[in-house]
């Protein structure tokens, strides 16, 4: 804008802008007539080059023929988590009624509505991944409720970093919406977060622009556009020497040109220089404090505040009356150094007129100077209602005092912070608490908070805080051993299982017997029992079944230490039976009791892994299935999308796997893959999830693409040092027999012989290595092949389930020929179809029909199979009908 010598504003022309505006409003076009949805422009460019403008046009654009929202980025706010993204949806949401919001929002409602300043939070520590999941959502949600919507985004490198992780994840999934998304930032040469985001966003861009500056024959159109078509050309060529062709400085030079009355010719042209000083720097600053006192005390209030600027607040931290603030506010607004005014709720909201103005008056405050104000501004925040988190962002400026109260605030900020799903704002909080530093009998506890923040997001960060945290006194005897549990944890997600086990044992050695000993006992028992490289395992099953054998379950230490017995026992092969009761003594009526259940932090998801997989492998699918759908909902409900939810769908994946809906069980399995990518790689969750993965694809018949799967996540020795579920010897033995690799087959598989016997490890469904390992030597080592059929079937019968015993019966009767063969496929068929396990069944059905030469087993075995999706199996049952060969 120019203002001429009326002091009446004027539009200054975008110059040199016409390709970007034309594709932005084709752009528009297209969107408003239905001709296309998801698109997103990003523009980038040196402050002042005119981003801003561009923006604005692009609004005025869509205006009156699209939804057009907008917010921008501040550089005293980049702290502040959702802080754009609340200016860009926040208006929309607040005009419904909570029953409104619930019915647009669905169950996305309470975990993205606190993050978006429209629900209170739960009061439990939310995951980030769920919440950025919701966001996404809400804002599909929205798009479809107020299309064609076009979002403003302005400033964005100084947006939060938790704004930038949203509108990231929605630039990627703008397909199928009626939405154009405009961003704007200046460039910057950093490789920090905000940076990645960036350039994360950019990649999704269509066009990606660099704006550049002004020709000397656009500075010269500009000028005259400005001042008359009298300026003459000398003097153009100096403003945009001058200006080096910044559309801001030379749009703000033209505006002093006019105050001062200055003509336009060249021998005007050597005052530019210093008309063009008091633009920015220094000569802003003069500028503004040319105004008065009162003015630059209520412009660095302003510029402490960042955007969206309360009238009120800046009153309060400049220390004057409200009247003297509105005066300050008017005087600043004439001179273009403030824009803005009443909002629609009748208070007053102000911007600085260009970001290079609000960072010019705030680096111009002195250091000592700016401190006292973020101080004064966190008081005035707090005295507002704002809460902890509103004002923290101010307490992270003030200088460290041996403040108690300074800790404390930061502390309920980083609760507040965590309820919302910014767990790096909370981080942020702990840490400058930190600084301060706490109290001798609080520090220990901060650090426990911090290592709790960074627990869902990144173990290995928990893991130094935890242990800084417990070498220190201060923790209460609960506290503490919780912080022991958590750090296990965090040890065992990142694959340090040892580890954990050591400080788990190290703790309960210090303690008398009671609760906490007895919960340090039980997580000592899980780790060991998920531990390959366990030494003692026989005697470590001899003490947890005589601990275990009199427990009734009256507290969850006693229903943890019931769960790990029946793992125990599921994966040595016990009796099933056994395995199933005391599953169900781990339980209250039939339920997870309370504090034991999918979200409660005090005994961690894997306990309960290890009881719905004792219940898939005893033939309880039904339970099994009713668990993991439990934990999928739980999740979901509480917005936890990291590793949980992750291995919920591959918990999930496997129950249809071991019923026979592979399809499903692929499906599932793959999404549990896709969340386990979001938390890092390598980690034990992928082990699980690739290999449960695997084996649904080789039941399937895609043997290529169960190689690609164990191609990409690396699924072959060294294994990590937790039990694989299922067993991976078995599975990965299994893949590169089917690969036609079959001496590397038979080695992996002789592997899994090994690493059993040492383990004590019998289930011969968990780890069905034996089968595959009998028939892939029934030519070259028959003798061998037999016994390890014989053994399989001794096994299975002690395990006594319907799939042990059918499977292992299948597995003689490949060994077999002629009516010795068709009698053990009929037993084991007859075993198979008394279980739940559909895609065994299907195989029996299949291989008894052949060997029977049974055209009605065989088509019963067709239907079967592709029943369950395993299309290389009624490939196989389909090929032999269609031979018709010795069929009756």
């Amino acid at each position: 804008m120019t203002q001429g010598r009326s002091g009446r504003f004027v539009p200054a022309p975008l110059w040199e802008r016409d390709a970007e505006l034309a594709e932005a409003a084709a752009t528009v076009d297209a969107l408003h007539s239905g001709a296309t949805s998801g698109s997103l422009l990003v523009y980038s460019g040196e402050a002042g080059i005119g981003k801003t403008a561009l923006l604005t046009e692009i609004g005025r654009i869509a205006e009156g023929r699209c939804t057009v929202w907008s917010a921008r980025g501040g550089e005293t706010v980049t702290s502040v988590p959702f802080n754009v993204l609340r200016q860009l949806l926040q208006p929309a949401l607040v005009a419904l009624t909570e029953e409104e919001a619930r019915e647009y929002l669905g169950d996305w409602y309470d975990i993205a509505g606190p993050a978006l300043g429209i629900a209170q939070p739960t009061g439990r520590q939310a995951d980030p991944q769920g919440v950025l999941n919701g966001l996404v959502a809400a804002a599909h949600r929205l798009a479809r409720l107020h299309w064609p919507l076009v979002l403003l985004v302005d400033d964005a490198h100084w947006a939060d970093q938790e704004t930038l992780q949203w509108l990231a994840a929605f630039a990627e999934r703008l397909d199928d919406l009626p939405v154009l998304v405009v961003v704007a930032h200046r460039q910057r040469d950093t490789a920090d977060e905000h940076a990645r985001q960036l350039e994360r966003i950019g990649a999704a861009a269509r066009p990606r622009t660099v704006l550049h500056a002004l020709t000397p024959d656009a500075t010269a159109g500009l000028t005259r556009a400005t001042l008359g078509e009298h300026a003459d050309a000398p003097f153009c060529r100096e403003v945009w020497a001058v200006t080096g062709g910044n559309p801001y400085e030379a749009v703000e030079l033209l505006a002093k040109v006019q105050d001062s009355e200055l003509e336009p010719v060249e021998a005007s042209a050597a005052e530019l220089r210093e008309l063009n000083r008091s633009a920015r720097g220094r000569g802003l600053v003069d500028r503004i404090e040319a105004l008065g006192t009162d003015a630059i005390l209520f412009a660095r209030a302003a510029a402490i505040l960042g955007t969206g600027i309360s009238l009120e607040l800046a009153a309060s931290i400049a220390g004057m009356a409200y009247d003297d603030a509105e005066r300050c506010a008017e005087v600043l607004r004439t001179a273009r150094i403030l824009t803005g005014g009443q909002s629609q709720d009748g208070s007053t909201r102000l911007e600085f007129v260009h970001p290079l103005v609000a960072s010019t008056v705030y680096q111009s405050i002195p250091p000592a100077t700016r401190t006292a104000m973020h101080g004064r501004a966190a008081w005035a925040v707090t005295r507002s209602g704002r809460g902890a988190a509103a004002a923290s962002r101010h307490l992270l400026e003030v200088h460290p005092d041996d403040d108690p109260e300074l800790v404390e605030q930061m502390r309920e900020a980083a609760r507040e912070h965590l309820a919302v799903g910014a767990p790096d704002a909370a981080r942020r909080c702990l840490e400058r608490a930190l600084r301060e530093p706490p109290l001798p009998d609080v520090h220990a506890h901060v650090l426990y908070e911090l290592g709790c923040a960074t627990f869902l997001t990144s173990p290995a960060t928990t893991i130094g805080h935890l242990r800084e945290a417990l070498g220190m006194p201060g923790l209460e005897r609960d506290v503490r051993v919780d912080a022991v549990c958590r750090l296990s944890q965090a040890l065992v997600h990142n694959d340090q299982l040892e580890e954990a086990v050591r400080i788990v044992d190290d703790e309960a050695a210090r303690l008398e017997p009671g609760p906490e000993r007895m919960r340090l006992i039980a997580m000592h028992y899980m780790w060991e029992g998920i531990h390959v490289g366990e030494q003692d395992s026989p005697g470590r099953s001899r003490s947890l079944a005589e601990l275990a054998g009199s427990l009734t379950g009256r507290d969850n230490s006693e229903r943890a230490l019931l769960i790990l017995r029946a793992f125990d026992a599921m994966t040595r092969g016990e009796n099933a039976e056994v395995v199933v009761e005391l599953c169900d003594r781990s339980l209250e009526n039939g339920r997870l009791a309370p504090g034991l259940g999918w979200t409660d932090n005090e005994w961690g998801f894997e306990l309960l892994l290890m009881l719905g997989v004792s219940y898939l492998f005893a033939d309880r699918i039904d339970r099994a299935e009713s668990l993991f759908t439990e934990a999928l909902r739980a999740y979901e409900t509480a917005g936890w999308s990291g590793g949980h939810l992750a291995f919920a769908h591959a918990g999930v994946g496997y129950v249809h796997r071991r019923r026979g809906r592979l399809k499903d069980a692929e499906a599932y399995l793959r999404e549990g893959l896709r969340l386990a990518d979001q938390v890092g790689r390598g980690l034990p969750m992928h082990w699980d999830a690739a290999c449960m993965l695997i084996d649904t694809l080789l039941a399937r018949g895609h043997v290529d693409q169960a190689q690609e799967i164990a191609d990409r996540y690396g699924f072959a020795p060294p294994y990590p040092s937790t039990i694989v579920v299922p067993d991976a010897h078995s599975v990965r033995g299994r893949l590169l027999m089917l690969s036609g690799r079959t001496k590397e087959g038979v080695t992996e598989l002789e592997a899994a012989e090994a690493a059993a016997a040492a383990r004590g490890l019998h289930n011969p469904v968990m780890a069905p290595w034996a089968c595959c390992l009998a028939r892939a030597l029934a030519m070259d080592d028959p003798e061998r092949a037999a016994d390890l059929a014989a053994q399989t079937r001794r096994q299975a019968e002690k395990f006594g389930t319907d799939t042990a015993i059918g499977e292992a019966l299948r597995c003689q009767a490949a060994l077999e020929k002629g009516q010795r063969s068709v009698t053990l496929y009929a037993k084991a068929a007859a075993h198979l179809e008394a279980s739940p396990c559909a895609y065994e069944h299907a195989v029996a059905r299949v291989e008894y029909g052949i060997a029977a030469r049974s055209v009605a087993e065989l088509t019963r075995g067709l239907t079967l199979a592709r029943s369950c999706g395993a299309d290389g199996l009624a490939a196989r049952a389909q090929e032999v009908l269609d031979t018709g060969r010795g069929l009756r």
